[in-house]
């Protein structure tokens, strides 16, 4: 999070650790870390720092059933166009994209020769 100055701002905040609950995290150090209800969080241990990272969703949590099997089925065909040769792109070659990227750098490398004049 950047502060008004425009640094990064770190919020610290001491919690006490208590005998018959777990390790709470106060709401301010969850909302500028982005976590939300729900979440599930890993926890690892190092040298006595402990590092709290977000436990993101895995690729097949995030499609139902049917519609990870339109994506498979999709993919197979893209991915049998590719292997017959059934590409397209702007270029015919790489030496082709190349080139066309240099010219593209000269022409920006002339006109901020241009501008700073």
């Amino acid at each position: 999070m950047l502060s008004s100055e425009g640094t990064l701002a770190f919020t610290i905040m001491t919690v006490t650790v208590k005998n018959k609950i777990g390790l709470t995290v106060p709401e301010a150090v969850r909302r500028q870390a982005g976590i939300k209800i729900g979440d599930r969080l890993e926890f690892k241990v190092s040298g006595g720092i402990i590092n709290i990272i977000p436990k993101l969703p895995a690729a097949d949590d995030e499609y139902t059933p049917t519609q990870r099997k339109i994506l498979n089925a999709r993919l197979a065909e893209d991915l049998a166009d590719i292997k017959a040769g059934r590409t397209a792109g702007p270029f015919n070659s790489a030496d082709e994209m190349i080139a066309h990227m240099k010219s593209e750098l000269k022409k920006r490398a002339a006109k901020k020769l241009k501008n700073s004049r």
